[in-house]
């Protein structure tokens, strides 16, 4: 197979010494290309230079030459709805130079950036903010490496839902599959880029809200592990649960803004074990389950071999009930203060969360953080360096759009948040990729790794681009 045959990658990732032979190096600058291994049995992802795809390489070489090219400017037109009415007026440029220069992104509306309001999903959070006075420091380290800012994007309302819908500034629409809801909450940087309207989008993920868009609209999505992307000056929801997430239609792009955010610890090795989550896929929906097993069936030759295991049996609904009692508690000391103070005036379903979560007793939290606890450690030692659990995304397709969230959408909510909950209960980092269709719906299928593989995680989900691409 192409992608498993070695190549010389501008003389960045190999270079010839004077015995004629060839010395590896870090790998390539301008793409931090990290690839499969053609050394290696069943095609391993490992470093670069031990068997790159030069297809890959001189593609995504050639889509950052473009677009360093191109002017930079907000769009003249918003054709899926994805921007809030207090959007970017004029770009805010990057530097000049860098890894990620010429490209554009949008951000979710609840990234602080200086002299702006952040609306938070809300027209009365928005209309009670002050401008900040800081830029947050995950957008100004992207303006610094070369990526200029040009929309701020709708969100579900304070970010408290997965459906991809907020009852005051309307819905985005899904580029991929129109009928149908984006996912949420970081519904407008998933229809932004999906309408390549930028060329990535940051959002958050708390409970599911870059992950779950990534899979309905046919994108990459990273959900890092926690504290590995600086929160600051970014609206909090569940701190212990939160992250900033990034959304691209390109694998190599993605990584690269990947390794541009990414700071702390970093243990990255190869992914050589895969562990698929039977329990997880079994209560999927039956186009889902397929479309999991057609995809590894299809990239077996390149993959290590696939175990099942039941990763949490019964006890998942356990999990998922644990997860949401400690973010309802966590947003009595955030969001919820905010709501009451100035009684807001919710959408359906939004309201009836805030009235759940300010329930939460903070016995009932205590004891969901006793069995976080249990799951964390669990998941923890299955979970060791080279090992990933592999798992669709979404157990379901999405929903059909312009049906107001509420009590018809609670199964859905339920059943999302099982796939979603592991790698937040545990901190630990998802990527999901996209593999294909289920049921004429774009779907995703998600890697889960150990705390600090975030690289390993990214440089995975390029070799499967890859693999994708060539079956």
């Amino acid at each position: 197979m192409d992608q498993l045959r070695g190549h010389i990658h501008e003389q960045r990732c190999e270079a010839e010494r004077p015995d004629g032979r060839r010395k590896r190096l870090a790998g390539c600058r301008r793409c931090a290309h990290r690839t499969l291994a053609s050394s290696k049995p069943r095609g391993l992802f490992t470093r670069c230079g031990e068997g790159t795809s030069m297809a890959l390489c001189r593609s995504a070489h050639a889509l950052f030459r473009r677009r360093r090219l191109r002017m930079i400017a907000v769009p003249k037109h918003d054709p899926v709805h994805a921007l809030v009415p207090h959007t970017l007026e004029e770009p805010i440029l990057g530097a000049q130079t860098g890894p990620v220069a010429g490209l554009s992104f949008m951000a979710k509306d609840l990234f602080a950036i200086e002299g702006r309001k952040t609306g938070n999903g809300n027209p009365e959070s928005y209309a009670a903010a002050a401008p900040a006075a800081q830029t947050a420091p995950v957008i100004g380290e992207l303006l610094g490496a070369g990526a200029s800012l040009t929309g701020i994007t709708i969100c579900d309302e304070f970010f408290y839902s997965v459906l991809g819908t907020n009852a005051h500034y309307g819905q985005p629409v899904n580029p991929r599959a129109g009928r149908y809801v984006t996912g949420g909450s970081s519904c407008g940087s998933a229809a932004a880029t999906a309408a390549q309207m930028c060329d990535f989008a940051l959002g958050s993920d708390t409970g599911g809200s870059i992950r779950v868009p990534a899979s309905f609209c046919g994108l990459y999505g990273l959900r890092p592990s926690h504290g590995r992307i600086d929160m600051t000056g970014v609206t909090p929801m569940a701190p212990s649960f939160d992250t900033v997430g990034i959304l691209a239609q390109d694998a190599a792009l993605f990584r690269m803004v990947g390794h541009t955010l990414l700071q702390g610890e970093s243990r990255n090795v190869p992914i050589e074990r895969l562990i698929l989550a039977t329990d997880i896929v079994s209560y999927c929906e039956a186009s889902v389950d397929r479309l999991v097993w057609d995809t590894l069936e299809a990239l077996s030759p390149a993959l290590p071999e696939v175990e099942h295991a039941k990763i949490a049996g019964e006890d998942i609904v356990a999990w998922r009930t644990a997860f949401a009692t400690i973010q309802g508690f966590e947003i009595q000391s955030t969001l919820l203060p905010f709501v009451k103070e100035h009684n807001v005036e919710l959408g359906p379903g939004i309201k009836e969360r805030f009235e759940i979560a300010a329930g939460v007793t903070p016995e009932a939290a205590e004891d969901a953080r006793t069995l976080r606890r249990v799951v964390t450690a669990h998941l923890k030692s299955i979970l060791q360096p080279g090992t990933a659990i592999v798992l669709p995304t979404t157990p379901t397709q999405p929903p059909e759009r312009d049906i107001p969230d509420g009590a018809s959408f609670v199964e859905y909510r339920t059943v999302t948040l099982q796939n979603t909950c592991l790698a937040g209960l545990a901190g630990l980092p998802q990527v999901s990729v996209p593999v294909g269709e289920a049921a004429g719906c774009p779907a995703g299928l998600s890697f889960i790794g150990w705390e600090g593989g975030d690289e390993s995680l990214l440089d995975f989900a390029v070799g499967l681009s890859d693999l994708l691409k060539s079956d």
